[in-house]
């Protein structure tokens, strides 16, 4: 027997699937911008000669990037208020998560675009009296910035994604409030339809940027 697809009972609950986006974008944009100072802070670290904090860095990265996101989620919110013996509520479990997450991818996109710039522009600045600050911002970052802002724009891409899993400890993203369309109208495939439309609106902008910038660099190159 053929599938009736109904729309239309969905669209009567399309405001959930609308504060759905909303959490989602408000968790993107607030994760992006505390893993750009976490990352910084890696990175700056990963450049130091102080090889303890070198290492405490390079732990941090390996431990956020070598294990699975929806593990850390559900790892913060269950088991890190067992061990320190504190409530952590869902909102900041999940934002701190993210952050740490794609801080540490972060960090790592930093420290590649600035090792990419010639190490000769450091001496050349330091020949003319440049000291190690005002070299880093006016000839080493804007640098280092254009070769680092596609890889960057991917992996925000990426984490926009990456809040679907918040599903797992009930935050009122957009695939959790798909689910509860779905239990109230019984239509699972034009829910999550929906919902496929709505993360494609979202994201494919964002695509078509990254792709920019990477066609502006290779003609630049």
């Amino acid at each position: 027997m053929a599938y009736h697809w109904d729309f239309y009972t969905v669209m009567q609950s399309f405001d959930l699937l609308l504060w759905g986006v909303w959490i989602t974008f408000l968790y993107t944009v607030g994760s992006i911008l505390i893993g750009i100072v976490v990352g910084a802070a890696s990175c700056y670290a990963r450049l130091s000669r102080f090889w303890w904090l070198r290492l405490f860095s390079r732990s941090y990265q390996e431990l956020f990037r070598c294990t699975p996101l929806l593990v850390q989620i559900l790892w913060a919110y269950y088991a890190l208020p067992m061990l320190l013996g504190i409530s952590i509520s869902n909102t900041t479990a999940g934002l701190l998560t993210l952050s740490l997450y794609v801080g540490s991818f972060y960090a790592e996109i930093f420290r590649g675009g600035i090792l990419a710039v010639d190490k000769g522009q450091r001496e050349a600045s330091a020949a003319i009296g440049m000291s190690g600050v005002q070299s880093m911002r006016y000839i080493i970052m804007p640098q280092a910035i254009k070769n680092m802002l596609p890889a960057f724009i991917n992996q925000s891409v990426i984490q926009l994604k990456n809040t679907s899993l918040l599903y797992a400890i009930s935050l009122a993203e957009l695939t959790y409030m798909t689910s509860v369309v779905t239990s109230e109208t019984y239509r699972p495939l034009e829910a999550y339809s929906m919902a496929a439309i709505l993360y494609f609106a979202m994201l494919f902008p964002l695509t078509q940027v990254a792709d920019h910038f990477e066609r502006r660099m290779r003609r630049s190159d």
